[in-house]
């Protein structure tokens, strides 16, 4: 199993990727550890070692999960997959998920530090369907449209009009897709509470 995770900031990558890795023995490389310069923030490596360390990571591990929002990366990636996920909550699910995300101290050097780009990354966020970068909505939906494997896009549902549940309920597009992940997101993702069945999480990525 060698499985590509992306989407927008907040849709719930990591923590997919985390339970996918704990269940099944996977090796896990979450982007954002090898994209940014250790202890400086917003400063980014070159793409050339970034791509280096990605395929570094591939070759030593023959069953993994890589997870992250750059979308030229997860591109140069496609070929040793053997599955694709794309998170697509919305991006009220995504703003939430980043208003109440814990302190990443791989990130940053303190809670502080995080606090005070979260502006900044709202904003960023709230750009995903109108950006061009490779973190874009666009750029996103080209490489899963341009994959030919096996693989699976969660959308939100709005609810319908009869009255259906105050938070939406999330969906999925049918593409061929391992149990674990589709077991893994029988939660409600728009719920300050849920829990994630796989490894018991409250608060998604």
């Amino acid at each position: 199993m060698r499985v590509l995770i992306f989407g927008n900031s907040g849709s719930g990558k990591s923590t997919h990727a985390r339970a996918l890795a704990q269940q099944h023995g996977l090796a896990h490389l979450d982007l954002d550890t090898i994209v940014w310069e250790a202890g400086r923030i917003a400063v980014a490596r070159p793409l050339d070692a970034v791509r280096a360390d990605v395929q570094r990571f591939m070759a030593a591990h023959p069953a993994w999960v890589l997870e992250g929002c750059y979308g030229d990366i997860v591109e140069a990636a496609l070929p040793s997959c053997t599955e694709l996920l794309f998170m697509h909550p919305g991006q009220a699910t995504c703003l939430a998920n980043n208003q109440r995300r814990a302190w990443e101290a791989h990130k940053y050097a303190s809670p502080e530090a995080q606090q005070s780009m979260l502006p900044f990354l709202l904003e960023w966020v709230a750009q995903y369907d109108v950006r061009t970068d490779s973190c874009s909505l666009a750029w996103h939906r080209r490489v899963f449209d341009a994959f030919d494997g096996p693989k699976r896009e969660l959308t939100e549902q709005q609810p319908d009009s009869a009255g259906a549940q105050a938070k939406a309920a999330m969906a999925y597009q049918e593409y061929p897709l391992p149990p674990a992940l589709a077991a893994c997101v029988d939660c409600r993702w728009a719920s300050s509470d849920a829990r994630c069945p796989l490894d018991g999480r409250s608060a998604l990525r």
